[in-house]
């Protein structure tokens, strides 16, 4: 069972709706993700590039530390990735003044291009569902996101389901 938060009765969900939640999920990451992967294809890029260039576009002058925190992936992953997006341009890397050891990476003029250019289209797809469900799904669709959403990570998102926290 699950308690819902918002309201005082308790959420009953038969096997069959959760299935078709996951099944929901599966579809909108596939369509989420069609538009930037056919954009992407165009560069030999992958979603392992995307979620790069976006988490160092999000977060100017990130340590590679902190995004494997982000990317929950290995070093050995992330290296092949980013020495790609480092040759070809779309990232830069600097070293901290503070300590010798922190690589910072940033977007170049080219990384921030592509980069906008993929959130532009998935953003155009969240805004016309957030658009045609209402305010009220939208704070319930961020509740539950933010609900699947590993403990460790929530914070990111603050306390609220709005989002403005």
């Amino acid at each position: 069972m699950l308690q819902s938060k918002t309201h005082s009765k308790p959420l009953f969900l038969s096997e069959e709706e959760l299935r078709q939640a996951i099944e929901l999920l599966f579809y909108a990451y596939r369509d989420f993700t069609g538009e930037p992967d056919a954009i992407l294809a165009h560069y030999d890029f992958g979603r392992a590039h995307h979620r790069v260039i976006y988490f160092v576009g999000r977060n100017s002058g990130i340590t590679v530390g902190a995004l494997l925190g982000i990317l929950k992936i290995t070093k050995q992953s992330l290296s092949r990735v980013l020495g790609q997006l480092l040759d070809e341009g779309f990232i830069e890397q600097r070293t901290d003044n503070d300590d010798r050891r922190r690589r910072m990476l940033f977007l170049t003029a080219k990384g921030a291009d592509l980069e906008n250019l993929l959130t532009q289209r998935q953003g155009r797809r969240i805004a016309n569902a957030y658009r045609a469900a209402g305010a009220d799904a939208v704070d319930g669709f961020r509740a539950v996101l933010r609900g699947i959403v590993n403990e460790e990570d929530r914070s990111r998102f603050g306390d609220s389901a709005s989002g403005h926290g």
